[in-house]
């Protein structure tokens, strides 16, 4: 099932399994701004990434002395969400453990994912409530694909140091960083930017980048704010990019056993709430 909502600037629709957002598209123009999911290319649009981000070693993790296997990105994006409130200008959905998830993360949890539109800016808020009587360990992040093309340009909001971290073909990380920008604002997206898979940067001081397609003449202004890792990614050449905000991180070869103590994680008690957002501003010439 799809959920829409829609004002006068743009119509922004979401699948309820997984609550992938499916749609982002102009009012004015019918521009779509969201990668489609080509799946000759990559079938993904916007996967939500919980409980854990990337991929873990040999996908497995010790939680309370009991060994868990995990698949790459976790559970969340594999399952269907509830649509719990519509309403013109807000989407919440809402994702609970079930025994199928329980075999495989020990943890209950309520996901909600909340889409609010103002005007021509979209804002999607993962919030996690931890309904165990034990303390949660999780990492969350998003993954939303924006249309663009060879030669449009990322933009941040000041001049940055970035050394990307890099993954094997496992989705391992391996050690191996690569120097992406130096003392500059814009990373061009080019053929081969991708070859050697995402780029993982930690410690950015931008809160937002901007992502100028000029072909198209539009522009998308991303705002993920304090998070300790961002990625970018796209399949080589491919007419799209991926601006994800990562509470969270893939595993190393020098793995960590046990899951609290995983590089990234989030420590959640009992009861209690974990929340973070981004917005995309999205204009036309």
């Amino acid at each position: 099932m799809r959920a829409a909502m829609q004002n006068t600037d743009l119509k922004i629709e979401v699948e309820d399994f997984g609550a992938v957002l499916s749609s982002i598209k102009s009012q004015k123009t019918g521009h779509e701004f969201l990668w489609q999911g080509n799946p000759a290319i990559w079938n993904g649009q916007s996967p939500i990434l919980f409980p854990i981000i990337g991929k873990l070693l040999n996908d497995r993790c010790v939680i309370g002395g009991k060994t868990y296997e995990i698949i790459r990105h976790g559970l969340a994006r594999h399952r269907a969400f509830q649509c719990v409130e519509q309403t013109d200008d807000k989407l919440v959905f809402l994702q609970k453990e079930n025994e199928d998830t329980l075999l495989h993360y020990p943890y209950r949890y309520e996901l909600y994912i909340t889409f609010s539109l103002d005007g021509n800016r979209l804002t999607v808020t993962h919030t996690v409530k931890n309904t165990n009587d034990c303390t949660m360990y999780f990492s969350l992040g998003a993954h939303p694909a924006f249309n663009c093309a060879v030669g449009d340009k990322l933009v941040f909001e000041k001049p940055e140091t970035l050394i990307s971290e890099r993954i094997d073909h496992d989705s391992v990380i391996t050690g191996e960083k690569d120097l992406i920008l130096e003392n500059s604002d814009t990373l061009t997206i080019t053929e081969h930017l991708f070859d050697k898979d995402a780029l993982i940067f930690e410690g950015v001081q931008s809160k937002s980048v901007t992502l100028n397609c000029e072909k198209s003449r539009t522009k998308v202004h991303f705002t993920f704010g304090d998070v300790p890792f961002l990625a970018i990614w796209a399949k080589p050449n491919a007419p799209f990019v991926c601006i994800e905000p990562w509470h969270g991180i893939n595993d190393s070869y020098e793995k960590v056993e046990d899951f609290s103590k995983k590089r990234g994680i989030e420590t959640l008690p009992a009861g209690k709430s974990f929340s973070f957002s981004w917005s995309a501003d999205f204009s036309e010439e």
